[in-house]
């Protein structure tokens, strides 16, 4: 059977790395978001690179939830063995200056989207072997950073329920892992859209970041471990992979390393 790695927000940084690192690996794709160019121009080159490789593309918006359930369905005659929920969007902004648009906006994709996709998911796959679920959250899903009150919230929300899906999954004996991706600063379109700024100079703005291929890398560390946590540490700058990081009512210890 042939099989298939879904990534959203495939169409610029960690995801469009992240498809690549995949399409080296040979596994065939089906990359979603928003800009269609933008997938189309990575579907060309992963051909021309890996051409074994089948590359499927569906442009959506994903903040449309109720358009969700039927790109699902439209995706039920192929085999996914992972899906990497990768698409997010970030704000900084004193809550007081907020836009509500773009507030919504990011309700909609880093919490209600990644959830809908990830019910939609395992409800399929619960019982397939060597299925996986990746969710990317962030540092800022760990750690509260100033001016970015809302996104981090919403990316607290994508770790503990993420961590807490693996668990139960592990729980219940389902086969299917679900993981979280934690990065901290990336350099990606992420620094202009989170700031609504034209240019963003991630040399004067950090000491330290990585770079989309160096990200999608760690990514692909965390689907090669059994590990629930793939994240950066923000102080030591370094990729570290550990079991959950919230308490779980119901484990013995909630936190072994």
């Amino acid at each position: 059977m042939k099989k298939y790695v879904v990534i959203t927000g495939a169409s610029s940084g960690i995801g469009y790395a992240t498809a690549k690192g995949f399409a080296k690996r040979k596994k065939n794709l089906i990359l979603i978001a928003r800009r269609e160019a933008n997938l189309v121009k990575l579907k060309n080159e992963i051909e021309k690179e890996v051409p074994e490789v089948e590359v499927l593309i569906k442009a959506i918006d994903l903040t449309k939830i109720d358009r969700l359930e039927k790109l699902f369905s439209e995706l039920d005659l192929y085999f996914i063995e992972t899906w990497v929920n990768n698409a997010g969007l970030g704000y900084y902004s004193e809550v007081k200056n907020q836009n509500l648009t773009k507030t919504l906006q990011l309700l909609h994709l880093n919490i209600e989207a990644l959830t809908v996709l990830s019910v939609l998911y395992v409800r399929k796959y619960h019982d397939q072997s060597g299925t996986q679920l990746i969710n990317v959250s962030s540092a800022g899903g760990y750690t509260m950073v100033p001016t970015a009150t809302t996104y981090c919230a919403s990316k607290f929300y994508v770790s503990s329920f993420t961590e807490a899906l693996s668990l139960e999954l592990r729980e219940s004996g389902s086969p299917l892992q679900a993981k979280v991706l934690a990065p901290a600063a990336t350099k990606t379109e992420f620094g202009q859209k989170a700031n609504d700024v034209s240019e963003y100079d991630y040399d004067k703005k950090f000491n330290n970041y990585h770079t989309s291929d160096e990200m999608a890398q760690f990514l692909l560390d965390l689907y090669d471990s059994d590990k629930i946590v793939g994240m950066i540490d923000r102080k030591a700058f370094s990729f570290t992979l550990t079991e959950n990081l919230f308490s779980y009512a119901n484990q013995a210890s909630s936190n072994q390393k």
